[in-house]
């Protein structure tokens, strides 16, 4: 019988170098292939030139290599670039590269769907089909840093979980892609440019402060009362407001990292001057950065619009003019469904 192949990826260069010796080859060859692994974002053995073609066939039999690949790419007018990825066995996920003059941010997705069915996001009326590895999401960033070096001559500069799933119900993965992109051996960038959003997992917010992550924590409220946060987002039947604002005050005191808070203007939902009142009384319990107002992007499931801007405008100035730290986030990629909320895997 068989034995079972092993993913590549999970072996450290020192299992590698023991690997190499144990078929006869010499120490070095693990250095070559660890770095066709992580800092080329290769699809397959064979395309590791500098490998003899031998040695890559017995890799071929001893291991797997289930890299993420770009199955489509679209182009919106305003620069930002979404791709579609595929997995080994066909599923489909999708990332966006978006371009400003002082940043290149990459907005990663973490699960294939999403199990969470938020109201107002195309994921949310996808089946979560299963979470992505901790390679996958590696991969994800790889791949797009790659397009921004093609396309801008620039690396990226940021990295935010805001794609397609919940980060926080793919915990471990998250984790250790985040561990790999900003290991010195992998992407080598710096934590404090990572944010994972999260729709609020209280427990999952607490195990973060824990393991004290260095990267950055966005929560996405969207609405600032349980009543009206139920009816958009099923998760806070189990993970009310308050048991949120607990676990970002436990997660501030354990690491001292960024907090954000998303909040998606709904046309005559949640972007009443009443409404801010209840969002600045959120914002005072918690040691938050900033308030990323959003302008909604409408989608086909949903009866939800956008607010006219001079609602906006009002919006974002009562929340000023009580200090708080707000910035309303225009959205980019909108004619190709790359927006926030627009992510779909359309197309198929």
């Amino acid at each position: 019988m068989s034995k079972r192949q092993q993913n590549i990826r999970t072996l450290s260069l020192a299992e590698l170098e023991d690997y190499f010796l144990s078929v006869g080859e010499k120490k070095f060859r693990a250095k070559q292939v660890y770095d066709w692994l992580w800092l080329k974002p290769v699809q397959s053995f064979d395309a590791m030139s500098n490998i003899s073609k031998d040695l890559r066939q017995q890799l071929s039999e001893d291991f797997t290599f289930p890299a993420l690949s770009i199955d489509t790419t679209q182009h919106s007018s305003d620069g930002t670039i979404k791709s579609r990825f595929r997995t080994i066995e066909g599923h489909l996920t999708e990332g966006v590269l978006i371009p400003t003059e002082e940043r290149k941010t990459a907005c990663v997705s973490s699960q294939i769907g999403c199990s969470l069915s938020c109201k107002f996001c195309a994921t949310g009326y996808l089946e979560r089909k299963r979470n992505l590895s901790f390679d996958e999401i590696y991969d994800e960033v790889a791949l797009i840093n790659q397009q921004s070096l093609e396309v801008f001559d620039k690396k990226l500069t940021n990295i935010v979980f805001m794609g397609m799933g919940e980060p926080l119900l793919n915990y471990k993965n998250v984790l250790a892609a985040i561990d790999k992109i900003s290991a010195p051996d992998g992407l080598g960038m710096s934590p404090r440019r990572i944010t994972v959003s999260t729709a609020g997992v209280a427990k999952q917010i607490k195990h973060l402060g824990d393991d004290k992550v260095k990267f950055k924590l966005a929560l996405s409220l969207h609405a600032a009362n349980d009543k009206k946060r139920h009816e958009i987002m099923p998760i806070n039947d189990t993970n009310n407001i308050q048991s949120l604002i607990e676990a970002l005050n436990y997660f501030y005191k354990q690491t001292k990292n960024e907090i954000t808070f998303e909040y998606i203007l709904f046309n005559n939902f949640n972007d009443s001057l009443e409404d801010a009142d209840e969002l600045i009384k959120i914002y005072r319990q918690v040691p938050a950065d900033l308030v990323n107002l959003i302008e909604y992007n409408p989608i086909e499931f949903a009866k939800f619009t956008k607010p006219a801007e001079e609602k906006v405008d009002a919006f974002m100035q009562y929340l000023e003019k009580h200090k708080v730290n707000a910035r309303l986030r225009r959205s980019r990629g909108k004619d190709i469904d790359a927006a926030c909320g627009q992510l779909a895997n359309k197309g198929k």
